[in-house]
C-alpha cells in the first residue's frame, strides 16, 4: 500500500511538473486571490476621542494616468528588466533612454561605419534564415520577413499524446541614424508585428501585448545582432592574426615615387604589422612610427650574427650601424610598398636593394614568425 501511493505521489509530481510552461517562468507563483479583496473603510474616530497616529510609510503610490490596469495577476510579467548590452568596442547606450537604441563610434577604419553596420544585420539575418523584406540603405531602413520560431513540448513519458508544438512569429525594422562626419551612429530594432500561436490554442497578436512584452522583444533581437558583430569581430581578428604570422610572397619592384622597393602580395593592414616582426628578427629596433604616412624609425645594431652578416662587399658590411626609415604603402589592391631609406629619407639605390632581397624575403616569407 505504501509502495502505492509513492508512487502515485510521484506521478502527482511529474504531472505537475510536466504542464509547466513558459508563462509560469514568467508570473508570480501562488495564488491571486488579492484581485477579490476591495479596499477597507479607514478607522472612524468616535467624537470626543483623541484619533490615534497614522503613518504613511506604508501607503500604495497612486497610479499614473499613463498606467496600463490590464497588468495585474498573471498578466503582470516579474521577469528582470530588458537591457541593451553594449558588446562590441565602440558600443554604447545612452542612459535613461527605454528604446531598443545602440550608439557606435568608429574604431576600425577598413570599411565605413554604416556599411559595417549594416552587413552586420544583413549577416545577421542570413544566417538565421530571416528574410529582408525591403532595404534602403540609403535612408538607413530595413524591414525585415517574418521570423518564425517553433517551440516542441515534449509530453511526460506516461502521456501517450503527441508533442505539442508553439509557434511565435515576429517582424522586426532596423534604423540607422548616422553623424554628418559618420563616425558615430546608431541602431534601432523596432517591432512591426507578432504573432503567438499557443500549443493549447491560445492565440496573441500585436495589438494584445504590452509595451513590456513590446521592448522586451526589441532589445532581444537587437541584442542578438550586437552578439552576432562581437563575434565577426573577434573571427575577422583571428584571421588577420593567422595572416601576419603566415610568410607572405613579395618580388623587387618600384613605389609610387618609382624608387627601388619591395613590393608584397598583402594588404598594407598586414604588412604593417608583419614589418615589426620581420624587422625584430632582422637586427633592427623600431624607435617610433607613424601609420598615417607609413614611416617606421629604425636603428641597425649590426650584430655579426643577424641577417646582415652574411651581407659583405670587399670586407665591408652592406648595412653600417645607425638609424634608417622604411616607408611602408599601399600598392594597388592587396598589394604594399617597402622602401628602405637612409636617416634623411634618401631611398636606397637599386643595387642594394637587391643584394638585401634574398635575405629579407627569407624573413618575409617564413611562417609562424614570432619575436
Amino acid at each position: 500500500m505504501k509502495n502505492t501511493l509513492a508512487l502515485l505521489s510521484g506521478l502527482s509530481v511529474i504531472a505537475l511538473t510536466g504542464c509547466s510552461s513558459q508563462q509560469d517562468y514568467e508570473t508570480a507563483s501562488g495564488s491571486y486571490d488579492y484581485l477579490e479583496v476591495s479596499q477597507r473603510a479607514s478607522v472612524k474616530v468616535p467624537e470626543g476621542l483623541d484619533s490615534p497616529e497614522f503613518t504613511s510609510d506604508y501607503d500604495l503610490p497612486e497610479l499614473s494616468q499613463n498606467a496600463d490596469t490590464r497588468l495585474t495577476g498573471r498578466k503582470l510579467t516579474i521577469q528582470s528588466p530588458a537591457l541593451v548590452l553594449p558588446l562590441v568596442a565602440g558600443s554604447h547606450v545612452e542612459e535613461g533612454k527605454q528604446e531598443a537604441t545602440v550608439w557606435f563610434d568608429q574604431v576600425d577604419d577598413s570599411k565605413p561605419l554604416n556599411t559595417a553596420i549594416w552587413d552586420t544585420v544583413l549577416s545577421f539575418l542570413e544566417q538565421n534564415h530571416i528574410g529582408v523584406d525591403s532595404f534602403d540603405k540609403e535612408n538607413g531602413r530595413l524591414v525585415t520577413d517574418w521570423a518564425v520560431e517553433k517551440t516542441t513540448e515534449e509530453s511526460a513519458w506516461y502521456d501517450w499524446t503527441e508533442d505539442e508544438t508553439s509557434e511565435v512569429s515576429r517582424r522586426f525594422v532596423f534604423t540607422m541614424e548616422l553623424k554628418p562626419h559618420g563616425r558615430t551612429a546608431a541602431l534601432r530594432a523596432k517591432l512591426q508585428d507578432f504573432k503567438f500561436n499557443g500549443a493549447d490554442g491560445e492565440t496573441v497578436t500585436m495589438d494584445s501585448i504590452d509595451a513590456m512584452k513590446e521592448r522586451r522583444e526589441e532589445i532581444g533581437i537587437l541584442n542578438e545582432v550586437l552578439t552576432h558583430y562581437e563575434y565577426q569581430i573577434r573571427l575577422d581578428e583571428s584571421k588577420r592574426i593567422a595572416e601576419i604570422r603566415s610568410g607572405l610572397n613579395l618580388e623587387m619592384g618600384f613605389d609610387a615615387n618609382g624608387d627601388a622597393a619591395y613590393v608584397v602580395d598583402a594588404r598594407h593592414d598586414i604588412v604593417w604589422p608583419r614589418m615589426l616582426l620581420v624587422l625584430r628578427n632582422l637586427g633592427f629596433d623600431v624607435k617610433d612610427l607613424d601609420r598615417t604616412t607609413g614611416l617606421l624609425f629604425v636603428t641597425y645594431n649590426g650584430e655579426d650574427n643577424g641577417w646582415w652578416g652574411s651581407l659583405f662587399s670587399d670586407g665591408e658590411s652592406l648595412l653600417e650601424k645607425g638609424d634608417y626609415r622604411l616607408k611602408v604603402v599601399p600598392a594597388g589592391e592587396n598589394r604594399t610598398s617597402v622602401t628602405f631609406m637612409d636617416n634623411e629619407s634618401q631611398p636606397f639605390e637599386p643595387n642594394q636593394v637587391a643584394d638585401m632581397y634574398e635575405q629579407f624575403a627569407r624573413v618575409m616569407t617564413q611562417d609562424n614568425l614570432d619575436i
